[in-house]
């Protein structure tokens, strides 16, 4: 009888709870557990678990790593899919080993290259990949040079952080000032590059950016499946334009995402973004996990998820290719259940008492037991 594969996944996006729904409708028939921890209790992806933990508060990463070895050789885990405290996971690699666990997540080289966007640029250019003009600022002064330089070019400005995900702290940068303009719609991207001047002026740390041009669309999100023999599984590519989604496996996009996959051993399931610079396309960013939006290969007819976890665990699924390119499609949200509160006590006078803590709970999913919180408090979201 072939066992179960028990499946890990810490602070993840609640997007992946798509990831998990694929795990469990995998093509080969796998009895699949899966648990969850999380910061935060209302995760969907707490409830979309088997079993589900809060996260201790305040640990270090290398403390952070004790907790994730301890979690693994208690729950059996057989697949680790780390997120957080990703780098510090990997160089461990060896110890989860030892307790019967594999990491699905690159070689710790890897993921170092691509933590600090500007070694990732240089490495990934010496590659012969292009990559946008960039600087590195951290000051105000070098911000304005950056800033002039990139409009003398033709090209806005936009800053984000030297090191972090997804669009944290991405602004684009405008001369216009600050006025009802700002105020009106939605929030808005575009900040005035004088109160930026002024906010880092008046900072008490030196800022880390990375100032770039505004890159156009389309965006493509290539995402890759490696295999620890440096040689790529599976490579496609999801398009962006707007509202409008899609899939590609034009060489344009295929290519570099493959050069870099295999050049830097970008080990299980990568992704690799691209934009438009004037008529050519060039690197947006690395991110050594799996995406956000990886399930929509679904509509590819393919199951990346499984694929990765059979890789993690020495079942190679060979270089697979999608049997066909699914129709163009948008994104929209939709409700998920989340785990039962305990809600606020009511005084006489109408106001509200905080409820106590949830405890870490079981998912409805499954009676199975949950790993206790190994605190009431949270970490940050």
């Amino acid at each position: 009888m072939v066992s179960r594969v028990r499946i890990w996944l810490n602070r993840t996006y609640a997007e992946n709870v798509f990831f998990m729904d694929q795990l469990r409708r995998n093509p080969s028939d796998r009895a699949v557990e899966i648990h969850a921890t999380h910061g935060d209790p209302d995760s969907p992806v707490l409830a979309a678990a088997d079993t589900a933990g809060l996260e201790p508060e305040g640990l270090s990463p290398a403390a952070y790593v004790e907790y994730a070895l301890a979690q693994c050789a208690r729950l059996g885990i057989d697949v680790f899919v780390p997120r957080l405290h990703q780098a510090a996971i990997v160089a461990h690699r060896a110890e989860f080993e030892a307790v019967g666990t594999a990491l699905l997540a690159p070689p710790a080289e890897a993921v170092a290259v691509f933590q600090d966007k500007v070694i990732a640029y240089e490495a990934v250019q010496a590659l012969g990949v292009p990559v946008p003009p960039w600087w590195r600022v951290r000051s105000a002064d070098e911000l304005l040079a950056a800033v002039d330089a990139l409009e003398a070019q033709g090209h806005r400005a936009c800053f984000k952080p030297a090191s972090g995900a997804g669009g944290v702290g991405f602004r684009v940068i405008t001369r216009a000032p600050f006025s009802m303009a700002q105020l009106g719609g939605f929030p808005s991207p575009h900040v005035p590059l004088d109160l930026v001047l002024d906010a880092v002026r008046r900072a008490e740390e030196p800022v880390d950016w990375l100032v770039m041009p505004r890159l156009e669309q389309p965006e493509v999100s290539v995402d890759c499946l490696t295999g620890p023999d440096n040689r790529i599984r599976l490579a496609i590519g999801r398009t962006k334009n707007g509202r409008r989604r899609g899939f590609t496996l034009h060489e344009q996009w295929l290519e570099p995402a493959r050069r870099i996959a295999e050049g830097f051993g970008l080990h299980h399931l990568s992704n690799i973004q691209f934009r438009m610079l004037g008529d050519r396309p060039v690197l947006m960013d690395v991110n050594t996990r799996p995406a956000g939006g990886l399930h929509q290969l679904a509509l590819c007819g393919v199951n990346v998820p499984w694929a990765a976890v059979r890789l993690a665990l020495g079942d190679d699924p060979g270089e697979i290719t999608p049997p066909f390119l699914g129709q163009d499609y948008t994104v929209v949200a939709g409700p998920r259940p989340l785990r039962p509160v305990t809600l606020p006590h009511q005084r006489t006078d109408g106001s509200e008492l905080a409820a106590p803590p949830s405890p870490a709970v079981p998912s409805p999913r499954a009676p199975l037991p949950a790993v206790p919180s190994q605190s009431s408090s949270r970490f940050p979201a």
